[in-house]
């Protein structure tokens, strides 16, 4: 029997040990698993309490079952699901009782939801959505997903097809039937106002989305500035907890230090860097390499400085944030009526020991966040794959309208089809399905 046409099981809650584990079965023989192991097979959807047995008839658990007969399940196929105490004991029974049957085996990351994207049950933007819905970190992630596997883009993404298809038809008509009587004439201008009209909405999705993909990623801010001005110690205040240490010798940082944090459910990596400065000892000096490395790839640097060494920011490309820090020092306390030398005046003024400016410091964060994402979690594209299929549509759609004739003009109608085809996952992806489910955890 091939792979595809094989009953699957896996283990569909978290790790073990737990108070229940749930253990899905999916497939033809998910009934036969079920009257075996539970003697009977339930009424469906009713959770039902049995006691489990294994073919030889020794007990394995007293749990409750569920049967989901396809295609009014979650996958499909038939479904059976066997809601089990959590012990490693009682789930390691439990799947050599599973694994006895034959043509039954242990499912592959994502294998559960390939078979539900196979059966119609959800389209490629939709498993793609329930993928991000299991890694979000944070609340916006958590809703953008959600919104997605609710086919935000999805539901959008057919109704184009569909309308660039009754265009195309339009065209077609008028090539293939333009001598006979029944077909009416004039039909190339109406197919042309459909496309205008589509490309508009498809133009106007592409332009508003700015980093909105990008919310799945998070922002990166790097934390740069000569040594001993502070970087470690403002790690700590914004993680409110110790990840770096904190010494008053040069050069303590030698490494790039990465935490995650959540800004108002923003996604955000915050990266503590060794101080920029020239030495000559060559693991310090690597540091330095690093640190100027990592902060050109950063969406914003905060470059720190004192009173002491006011160094001239790092070069980037990205936005640089000048942060004076230590302002609770006397002598570089300036929160009366003086104003700072012009050499230290900076975009925010801290206290990263004390917490002074911290609270603006995240809202300005916050803010930037916010700006970066741009429509953030109502936007409808949140990958790159997305992106570009959506692009190359729009793409043969202008194509289309510049055609001189009306055979090439239906070839671009077609492509731009095709491209939403693939968006959905209906047409031409086997090249990059195995890529997407693999990335699933075993048991979705």
């Amino acid at each position: 029997m091939h792979a595809r046409e094989q009953t699957i099981f896996a283990l569909a809650t978290g790790r073990l040990p737990s108070p229940i584990a749930i253990v899905r079965v999916s497939g033809s023989e998910a009934g036969a698993v079920l009257e075996v192991l539970a003697g009977r097979r339930p009424l469906p959807r009713a959770a039902t309490r049995v006691l489990l047995h294994n073919a030889a008839r020794h007990p394995i658990d007293d749990a409750v079952v569920l049967w989901f007969p396809g295609p009014a399940s979650a996958t499909g196929e038939d479904v059976a699901e066997f809601h089990v105490h959590g012990g490693r004991a009682v789930l390691a029974a439990l799947f050599a009782a599973l694994s006895a049957f034959a043509d039954v085996r242990a499912a592959e990351p994502g294998e559960f939801t390939r078979r539900a994207f196979e059966n119609g049950k959800l389209d490629l933007t939709e498993a793609e959505a329930l993928d991000d819905l299991i890694h979000a970190d944070t609340d916006r992630q958590r809703r953008q997903a959600l919104r997605q596997l609710n086919g935000l883009l999805g539901d959008r993404a057919r109704d184009w097809r569909a309308r660039i298809i009754e265009a195309s038809a339009l065209i077609e008509a008028s090539i293939d039937f333009a001598d006979e009587s029944d077909v009416p004439t004039g039909l190339i201008a109406p197919a042309r106002q459909r496309i205008r009209t589509l490309l508009g909405e498809m133009q106007e999705v592409l332009a508003a989305q700015g980093h909105s993909e990008r919310l799945r990623d998070g922002l990166t801010v790097a934390i740069a500035g000569p040594p001993n001005v502070g970087k470690s110690t403002l790690i700590n205040q914004l993680t409110r907890r110790e990840v770096a240490i904190v010494s008053p010798h040069a050069g303590t940082t030698r490494d790039v230090i990465e935490v995650a944090l959540d800004l108002d459910g923003y996604p955000v990596t915050v990266i503590d860097t060794a101080g920029v400065r020239e030495t000559d000892d060559p693991v310090e000096r690597e540091g330095v390499r690093r640190a100027k490395a990592r902060a050109s790839e950063a969406d914003l640097v905060l470059w720190l400085i004192d009173a002491d060494d006011p160094h001239d920011a790092v070069a980037a490309a990205v936005p640089v944030w000048t942060v004076r820090n230590k302002v609770d020092l006397d002598a570089l306390d300036f929160r009366g009526t003086a104003e700072p030398p012009a050499e230290l005046r900076a975009d925010f003024a801290i206290s990263a020991r004390r917490g002074d400016g911290i609270a603006q410091l995240i809202a300005a964060l916050v803010e930037f966040a916010g700006a970066f994402f741009g429509s953030g979690e109502g936007g409808l594209i949140i990958r790159t794959r997305q992106r570009q299929l959506l692009q190359e549509a729009a793409d043969s759609l202008q194509r289309s309208l510049v055609e001189q004739g009306e055979e090439l003009a239906a070839e671009e109608l077609r492509a731009a089809a095709f491209s939403l085809g693939r968006l959905l996952g209906r047409v031409d992806v086997e090249d990059i399905l195995d890529v997407i489910f693999r990335e699933f955890c075993i048991g979705k």
